[in-house]
């Protein structure tokens, strides 16, 4: 997710550091979905030939640093690559490169990401990619992080962090591992970040047809998008609650475990629900065994 001058760098570096050597890497078994990465450096992608070649979702460059101040630092194939995921049905997500050394600075990059993606659906989440060695150096890396993923949360956004495991074990804290969904880069057979994580980046190589060139790849290990719609995050609107089921007998009904028999008319409050021979019963709500016959009553409520 880096520019290419800074993910060489930052590669060698990480080799050094974790002793890796970058290849392909092979998923466990319980893999949800294969994902990639892309951004202006792969230029006009053919969308309909990475989808035949199997990608399930698609995580897009936003952009980088204060755009709103340079608007030219939104990537110039952010609104393409979003309309040809939603065209053919891609689940899409974001991830947004972060320059800023202050809360201040992340604050304002929060609120860039927010003015470009508003409006839009993700069902993935966005990540807030942190990977310059000027943040990490400021002492403030999880103060940054945490102005950032703030101003998304407060519009309902599901944020999360795009970090190498060297990075994220060097200047992350335990609790920022385990606030944040996890986006974690490590080329090497296996992931061995030993917090919780729910994405693991592991080629900057992979190849795949209707792009030309490299593109990073990634193993997804949660069902985002189904969470992310059942919480009405990222665009999607919030899911409605249920109707209360509150019934009112149209006959005399009896109900279990209280005396006599309730008069016509009275209105039940019902917890839940069950058929037996046919007919539809209904525990009264707060009770564990009182249970009314449905077939003389009326839904009010």
């Amino acid at each position: 997710m880096t520019n290419k001058v800074f993910k060489k760098i930052y590669r060698l570096f990480v080799a050094l550091f974790c002793s890796v050597k970058p290849i392909h890497a092979k998923a466990s078994n319980d893999v949800v979905f294969s994902y990639i990465d892309i951004s202006a450096w792969q230029g006009k992608v053919d969308f309909e030939k990475v989808k035949k070649a199997g990608v399930q979702g698609i995580i897009i460059r936003i952009g980088y640093g204060d755009v709103l101040s340079y608007p030219s630092q939104v990537d110039e194939y952010f609104e393409r690559n979003y309309s040809e995921c939603k065209r053919l049905g891609i689940p899409v997500g974001g991830y947004f490169y972060s320059y800023a050394t202050t809360p201040e600075q992340a604050k304002r990059e929060a609120q860039g990401c927010l003015k470009l993606i508003t409006e839009k659906q993700f069902e993935l989440p966005i990540l807030y990619d942190v990977e310059e060695l000027r943040i990490f150096n400021t002492g403030r890396t999880n103060v940054i992080i945490k102005a950032f993923c703030s101003e998304l949360e407060a519009k309902d956004w599901w944020t999360g962090i795009y970090i190498y495991k060297a990075a994220a074990d060097a200047y992350l804290t335990q609790q920022t591992r385990d606030r944040y969904t996890m986006a974690v880069a490590q080329y090497a057979d296996k992931c061995t970040y030993t917090s919780q994580y729910g994405i693991w980046q592991n080629s900057s190589t992979w190849r795949v047809s209707g792009i030309s060139g490299n593109v990073d790849h990634d193993y997804c290990y949660v069902d985002y998008p189904a969470e992310i719609k059942a919480k009405g995050k990222n665009g999607f609107p919030k899911p409605q609650p249920k109707p209360e089921l509150i019934y009112k007998t149209t006959k005399d009904t009896p109900i279990v475990s209280i005396k006599g028999v309730e008069p016509k008319g009275k209105t039940v409050k019902i917890g839940g629900r069950k058929t037996v021979c046919g007919v539809q019963y209904g525990r009264i709500d707060g009770t564990k065994d009182d249970w009314i016959s449905l077939k003389d009553c009326k839904q009010v409520k």
